[in-house]
């Protein structure tokens, strides 16, 4: 049923997972930068802007946690959780704008024409320096995706394509290609020093701009599903009925819908066919407890209905 640690706050672990993703690309972007400059190097300056825009968005992803861990209050009865889900989309188009775009357009200049790079070792230096920064930041948020997939008794791949906590997942997804995009860049340096040629440099450079936008399209789409009030996972929505059917004054679960508020929140609407005899009002008031003392469940609403529709 968790979907999340229960002995930690996901709130609290996601912003320190951005807070090291923030300061990591802060001291990426400068060296990357200083290092496109000096090698005129077209992958180098992709990288560069790959980083200013993982920088921007993590900072989307730090306001979308502070907003939306504010409190439910009148204008918003649910809370602000789907806060998070806006600014993680946010995000998630910056780096197709940012990151993908501009390296595209590198690249196709620098096929277009041609430079002979400078300073190429010390290129070399800040890429391996900054994969280690970069490898960093991607550890702290697979630690924290771990623990949330341990939670759920799901493997990691699983965990990031059901996950109602856009944080880690964001950075875990940027800073996976990150990494290929560093990979990218130091083959394309390395085969500039073999043969002398600016073309492996500006092919380096388009295929960068291709993986920020193949990232970028998965996690709009991942953030735009849970934006529209997404059901829970079957088998968190399987154990919800089981829990509810499992009280002996339940005769039948005529329905029950389970949708995410928010990373790690469910609103849960039960109709259920009670017996005839039933001290009804002290029973709703049972299961309603009972359900919002599991750790996923936020509200509940349960309806009595005389049969099945």
């Amino acid at each position: 049923m968790d979907e999340a640690p229960e002995d930690a706050d996901p709130a609290e672990t996601s912003i320190r997972t951005v807070l090291v993703a923030v300061a990591t690309n802060l001291l990426v972007t400068v060296a990357k930068a200083v290092a496109a400059v000096l090698t005129g190097s077209a992958a180098m300056a992709a990288e560069t802007a790959h980083s200013i825009a993982d920088t921007c968005n993590e900072v989307l992803l730090y306001i979308g946690v502070r907003r939306g861990g504010k409190a439910p209050d009148q204008q918003h009865p649910l809370g602000y959780g789907q806060a998070r889900y806006f600014w993680a989309l946010l995000a998630a188009v910056g780096v197709f704008i940012i990151g993908g775009v501009a390296a595209i357009y590198d690249g196709v200049q620098s096929l277009r024409h041609p430079e002979k790079l400078s300073s190429v070792p010390l290129g070399v230096a800040v890429l391996v320096v900054s994969a280690a920064m970069e490898g960093y930041s991607w550890r702290t948020a697979r630690r924290e995706l771990r623990e949330e997939a341990d939670a759920r008794h799901l493997d990691l791949a699983e965990h990031i394509a059901t996950s109602s906590n856009p944080t880690p997942t964001t950075v875990f997804v940027e800073d996976t290609a990150a990494l290929i995009g560093l990979a990218l860049a130091f083959v394309a340096l390395i085969l500039h020093l073999v043969t002398g040629s600016a073309v492996p440099d500006g092919i380096a450079s388009l295929l960068i701009g291709v993986l920020l936008i193949v990232a970028s399209f998965l996690l709009m789409r991942r953030n735009a599903a849970l934006l529209i009030d997404e059901s829970a996972p079957t088998d968190v929505v399987d154990r919800l009925r089981a829990t509810v059917a499992a009280h002996p004054w339940v005769v039948e679960v005529d329905d029950l819908v389970a949708v995410r508020i928010g990373p790690n929140e469910l609103l849960v609407l039960v109709r259920i066919v009670p017996e005839a005899s039933c001290d009804l009002l002290f029973e709703i008031a049972t299961m309603r407890r009972a359900l919002t003392d599991l750790p996923v469940v936020s509200r509940v609403e349960i309806t009595p209905v005389l049969s099945r529709r």
